[in-house]
């Protein structure tokens, strides 16, 4: 399974980003993605996942209320809408595949990364 994630850039403290990312090749029927960061000097940090069929969602607390995980499976893609950025989201978001129907939170779960892409949030 490749993924290519997309929709990281700059952005204000308080604004909003939305990133997207599209799985291609075998990946059945019933998966799970996931999204990560990875801020300079830190370990790698679950954010939110959801199963493909977009019946159950999982978020870090941290981001709970602010960032929202959804699936357009006629694009084939699942985004992440994060609103109400905060300097301290600033990091390397990575999208995640992970080939059995669960909501795993460590990254060692899933099988298969995007390439990343930055997200910088100004004070």
């Amino acid at each position: 399974v490749q993924l290519q994630a997309f929709g990281g850039g700059l952005v204000q403290a308080g604004g909003s980003l939305r990133l997207s990312c599209a799985p291609s090749g075998r990946t059945g029927s019933s998966y799970t993605m996931g999204w990560f960061r990875q801020a300079p000097g830190k370990e790698r940090e679950f954010v939110a996942a959801i199963r493909w069929s977009g019946s159950s969602t999982s978020y870090a607390d941290s981001v709970k209320g602010r960032f929202t995980i959804s699936t357009d499976r006629a694009k084939n893609t699942v985004y992440l809408q994060m609103n109400r950025l905060k300097p301290e989201d600033t990091a390397v978001y990575y999208c995640a595949f992970n080939p059995a129907n669960r909501l795993p939170t460590m990254p060692d779960n899933y099988r298969n990364w995007g390439q990343g892409t930055l997200v910088t949030v100004s004070s």
